[in-house]
Formats: structure tokens, C-alpha cells, sequence
């Protein structure tokens, strides 16, 4: 008899000891809910503000570049627009400018040699996030790429030895003549319309060297760049420029669609208003040819 009554005891004292488990379980599991729901909500949260930083950045060229911290800019040695000074530093109207644009950015400019007939191809890439180099905005540029407004003017000109210069006086004068031309380039374009015999170098640097070699009667280069490059007190003092062939803008090209182009054309109007794009053009003679940024 006392067997069973203690039996019916301890099994009362399960039953109690269980529903307590099973209140104190329910309590903890309502306590808990709403913490676990609620650090779920905030890492799902985040996870959404990051994916949405991260969209934007890849929508955004101006906000891809400030992530990784450098602006990297295509260029050919090109006086008076991209080349080294005696120490090695890219100098130049267009490096000067892009390195202001990369401090407004909060970047570093990283200035690459391109090949330029390759200069789109590199944009698409992303192997450089910016064409700057004294390019002439011509159908094929303006088409391939998102370009900023024509911030200097430029033309095409015909180099010839000084001493030939008085018999090219005139585009009829210039028909005549075997060029050289750099691949890729405005020159090439003119010399392919109007039917003249050229070959294609890598450089206008390497078509002024094949006029002073010898081995080519003429060259189309830049105006700017004969403003720099030819005559007395240059490396090619025996050398002058005689036919405009064409007149142009400079742009600078951007990859297509990219708002890197906007906020370029926001800087120069800003260096333009306050003086510092006219200060620059004076340190490299380019002062006359700068087109008002307003």
C-alpha cells in the first residue's frame, strides 16, 4: 500500500516539474522571438544597403573609381598635352588637368601609355577609365564613347622640312606628298579622306621622326603638338608646319554611359570660373586655344 502511494507521489511531482519546464520554455521562446526576428530584420537590412552600394557603384564610374581609389588615365606621349618632365613625372596641359580632377575625387591619377588606335577597346575593359590626351572628337570617338564638351580647339596641320616650306602653301600642294600618320588618329582620318598616300605609325612623335629621318616627305600632326614639338628651341628645329587641313575640339572620352563625362565637364566649368584652367593653358602655351567652359 505504500508502494502505490508513494508512486502516485513522485508521479504528481513529474507532472508538476514538467509543466513548469514547458512554461518556462514558452516563456523564453516569446522572450526570444522578437530579439532573433529582430537582429534577422537588421542583417537583412544591411545586407540590402550593401547590395544597394554596390549596384551603385557598378552603375556609377565616378563611384567604382573612388572605391578603388585611383583614376586611371589613358595617354600617349604627347607635348604639350601628356609627357615627362627630368624627373619622370607625366607633366602637361591634359595630365595637369586630370590630376585636379582626381583630387576633387579624392583619388590618385595613374597615368597609362596606351596604344591609341586601341584607345576604345582599352575604355571597355576598364584596363583605363578615361581618354585624355588631346583627342579630336570625331564621329568615331563620339560614337564609342561618352565624351565630355570640347574644352580646347586643335586643327590638323602638314609638317614638312623648313626647307620645303615655300612649296606647300596649298592642300593642292600638300596632295602631292607621302606622310606619315599616327594610327588611329585625326591625322589618319584626314589623310584616308582626302586620298593621300600615307603610312600609319605608333605616335605623332614617330611620324616627326620619320619627316626628320628622311623617310616620309611630310607628317600630320596636331597643331598643338607642332606648336611644341617643331621649330627653334625644339628637338626638330629644322621642321615647321604649313596647311591647316582641317579645324577641330579636343574632348576627353569616357566609357558609354558613364556620368564620369558630367562630372568632368562640372570641373573645367569650375577651374574655368575660377581661373585655374586659363593658369594651367599659360604653363603650357595652350592659353589661345582653351573654348570657354560657361
Amino acid at each position: 500500500m505504500k508502494k502505490k502511494i508513494m508512486a502516485g507521489i513522485l508521479a504528481a511531482m513529474m507532472t508538476v516539474s514538467m509543466t513548469a519546464c514547458g512554461q518556462r520554455a514558452a516563456e523564453n521562446a516569446e522572450t526570444t522571438a522578437p530579439e532573433e526576428a529582430a537582429e534577422t530584420t537588421e542583417a537583412a537590412d544591411d545586407n540590402a544597403e550593401e547590395a544597394s552600394s554596390e549596384e551603385a557603384a557598378a552603375d556609377s564610374d565616378v563611384e567604382y573609381i573612388k572605391n578603388k581609389g585611383k583614376l586611371i588615365v589613358g595617354i600617349t606621349d604627347f607635348a604639350p598635352m601628356d609627357y615627362k618632365d627630368d624627373n619622370g613625372e607625366w607633366i602637361g596641359y591634359d595630365a595637369d588637368l586630370a590630376k585636379k580632377v582626381a583630387e576633387s575625387l579624392g583619388v590618385e591619377a595613374e597615368f597609362v601609355e596606351i596604344d591609341w588606335d586601341n584607345k576604345i577597346l582599352e575604355l571597355d575593359n576598364k584596363s583605363i577609365d578615361v581618354v585624355w590626351n588631346g583627342m579630336t572628337l570625331t564621329n568615331e570617338v563620339t560614337n564609342s564613347m561618352e565624351c565630355t564638351k570640347p574644352y580646347l580647339n586643335n586643327a590638323q596641320v602638314v609638317v614638312v622640312s623648313a626647307d620645303q616650306a615655300d612649296s606647300v602653301k596649298t592642300e593642292e600642294d600638300a596632295a602631292g606628298l607621302s606622310y606619315a600618320v599616327e594610327a588611329g588618329s585625326a591625322g589618319e582620318q584626314v589623310a584616308t579622306e582626302k586620298g593621300f598616300d600615307f603610312i600609319s605609325v605608333t605616335s605623332q612623335a614617330d611620324a616627326l621622326m620619320e619627316v626628320q629621318a628622311g623617310t616620309s616627305g611630310a607628317c600630320i600632326i596636331d597643331l598643338l603638338m607642332a606648336g611644341a614639338m617643331i621649330g627653334e628651341g625644339t628637338s626638330y628645329p629644322d621642321l615647321t608646319h604649313t596647311v591647316e587641313l582641317t579645324t577641330e575640339e579636343y574632348g576627353i572620352g569616357c566609357r558609354k554611359g558613364s556620368d564620369l563625362a558630367a562630372y568632368i565637364n562640372d570641373q573645367l566649368k569650375a577651374m574655368y570660373d575660377d581661373g585655374s584652367l586659363l593658369e594651367i593653358a599659360g604653363t603650357y602655351g595652350v592659353q589661345d586655344a582653351v573654348i570657354d567652359q560657361k
